[in-house]
């Protein structure tokens, strides 16, 4: 890639020194083909041109220790001088990106320098506080359940409605005729109160019966009852309901121990749990990625509970009672307004009106009766729709706020590329410093070294993208490469604090082994095999497959190549397979001591 942006004229020192880093880096002077040397021999050649800055300084330091590899240790002071007084940008970049190049007494004079900084950046940063924060999932959008529409009974109430008014109006105006037709001072008095009674009904009734929730019998139907068969759960069902679970018992109101806080909630966490699992049943969706709304719905149902809001299926106000009282009292004066117009009509009159005014009081009674339920009905319903409504906005934004900050919060902890990297190499360069003194072996002793970095199990992985996998817990393997064999030191070390365990040593001469072989599955991942002459083959797992976990427009190709390079994979691979296939006639081939100026940059 820089060398395509060079090509198309973007060429300064700047540009010219991270191509030379990215040529060199993770390689050794024996991985460089002919060709590469003379691109490199061209490139040295071009740092006259350029104008002075800290980047033509550090790519003169770059070719001038090149040029002293292999010769004593004596004549390479000047050079360690210059890489020494350079800014701190690219002497770190030189000493990281050439760790395998630079070897024998050239890494001696460096490494008690090389060792000062790691230690001074092994835990810079919070590197604690903060690792945990790389391996967390993005957290998924808020969602909340959508409101119900209208059901059927609502639609069939607002259907019959208009025939039953129709009713109650006929009958209501024939009584009142045969009323009028009796006494008409009287039966203009009992009308008017009759409108206003049924006004005043109407209205506070509404406010009492049809804002009121009916008793919802299928609340609790998707809670399983007592002795009840437990209902089949798939794998993220079951995890989300832990996930409740656990936070149900570590966010507890004052008062409560988690066993008797999660038996007083059972009913509240199984529904929010069947809510949860419904709402992101998604496929290859973890439930880490919905974590931080299970932690958000225990932290609030902790809080209902201190308000004593907590078994509230709708919060909403007492109907007042007076609003009960002016309903009760309409009713009643309206009931007494059609026994009076009743009575007014048949008073006196002859056959058939007291028939007729008793069937227009029946259909009045039956139809009111009847266009009231209906029409509470279809009020109840568009109430809670809209209160349904309401509650999903408001539910939905609080969900909304809790994401953000909980990404907000992901933002900021969450390590850098270049942090993790950092603590990486120097988790490295610690583990090869206590290789070197437990063997008593300087870099002079060294013909070369190469680090292997592996998932150990149980692991947490996360990656940028197109950047490499990285691991909670790894495996760390390192090979020394001395004129008596290969000493071979392998640790488990979880990353966060950089603690080890199960460190293993082995050694052996170069023609005990006796092959190296790779078997790439792409449902596995990548495995290393070393075969011993005296002993079992030893399988290595170098990289678990990805390839499902990749962005739509990413190569599983590209990203595993880099996986693996940053593995140190190439690079091991490279002079294990040498190796294996030369015997000790290796060593004569790759003695940095035989290493002369000329043969890098004659």
């Amino acid at each position: 890639m820089i060398t395509d942006a060079i090509a198309h004229g973007y060429h300064n020192a700047e540009v010219r020194f991270h191509w030379v880093l990215a040529m060199l880096s993770a390689r050794t002077y024996h991985d460089l083909s002919v060709e590469e040397v003379q691109r490199l021999r061209h490139a040295s050649g071009l740092v006259r041109v350029y104008s002075e800055d800290e980047w033509k300084d550090a790519l003169r330091v770059t070719f001038d220790l090149l040029a002293v590899l292999g010769t004593a240790s004596g004549a390479t002071g000047p050079v360690l001088k210059q890489l020494q007084d350079l800014p701190s940008r690219q002497h770190d970049a030189i000493l990281r990106h050439l760790d395998l190049m630079l070897t024998g007494g050239l890494k001696d004079d460096l490494w008690a320098d090389t060792l000062e900084r790691a230690g001074a950046e092994r835990f810079g940063n919070d590197r604690v506080g903060r690792v945990w924060a790389y391996f967390e999932p993005s957290p998924i959008g808020a969602r909340a359940v959508l409101p119900r529409l209208n059901t059927d009974a609502a639609a069939a109430a607002r259907a019959a409605l208009p025939l039953r008014l129709v009713l109650f109006v006929v009958s209501s105006a024939v009584l009142g005729a045969l009323a009028w037709i009796a006494h008409p001072a009287q039966a203009v008095v009992e009308s008017l109160v009759a409108v206003v009674a049924g006004r005043v009904a109407a209205r506070y009734g509404v406010q009492w019966w049809g804002r009121g929730s009916r008793p919802d019998h299928t609340a609790g139907a998707g809670a399983p009852q007592p002795h009840d068969p437990a209902p089949p759960e798939d794998g993220f069902t079951k995890r989300v309901h832990n996930k409740f679970d656990h936070y149900f018992s570590v966010r507890t109101p004052h008062g409560f121990t988690p066993e008797a806080w999660l038996a007083h909630t059972a009913e509240v966490r199984t529904g929010l749990a069947a809510e949860i699992a419904d709402l992101y049943r998604e496929s290859r969706i973890s439930v880490d990625r919905v974590t931080w709304l299970i932690r958000y719905l225990a932290e609030e149902n902790r809080n209902r509970h201190n308000n004593g809001t907590l078994f509230d299926r709708h919060r909403q106000d007492r109907t007042p009672a007076k609003t009960k009282i002016l309903t009760v009292a309409a009713l009643v004066v309206l009931g007494a307004v059609a026994l009076s117009a009743f009575g007014t009509a048949v008073s006196g009159a002859a056959q058939p009106r007291p028939l007729w005014a008793f069937l227009a009081l029946l259909g009045a009674t039956w139809s009111g009766h009847a266009a009231a339920h209906l029409w509470l009905e279809f009020r109840r319903e568009r109430h809670r729709v809209a209160r349904e409504a309401r509650e999903y906005q408001e539910e939905l934004a609080a969900r909304q706020k809790a994401h953000q900050r909980w990404k907000a919060f992901l933002d900021e902890a969450r390590p850098s590329e270049r942090e993790m990297e950092t603590w990486l190499t120097c988790d490295k360069t610690s583990f090869v410093d206590e290789a070197l003194r437990h063997h008593r072996l300087t870099w002079r002793n060294l013909i070369t070294h190469t680090i292997l970095v592996a998932p150990a199990p149980s692991y947490r992985r996360a990656r940028v993208r197109g950047g490499p996998w990285r691991y909670s817990h790894y495996v760390i393997r390192l090979f020394l490469f001395t004129r008596d064999g290969i000493r071979e030191i392998s640790s488990e070390f979880k990353f966060a604090d950089s603690t080890r365990r199960n460190e293993q040593r082995s050694n052996y001469r170069f023609d005990a082994l006796s092959s190296v072989q790779v078997t790439e599955n792409a449902d596995i991942g990548y495995d290393l095999e070393l075969v011993l002459t005296n002993g079992p083959a030893r399988k290595i797992r170098v990289k678990d497959a990805d390839a499902h976990q990749l962005a739509p427009d990413e190569s599983a190709r590209e990203i595993s190549e880099i996986s693996l390079s940053a593995a140190g994979f190439t690079h091991t691979f490279r002079l294990l397979e040498g190796i294996a296939a030369d015997g000790k006639d290796w060593i004569e081939r790759h003695n940095p001591d035989d290493l002369t100026p000329f043969q890098v940059f004659g």
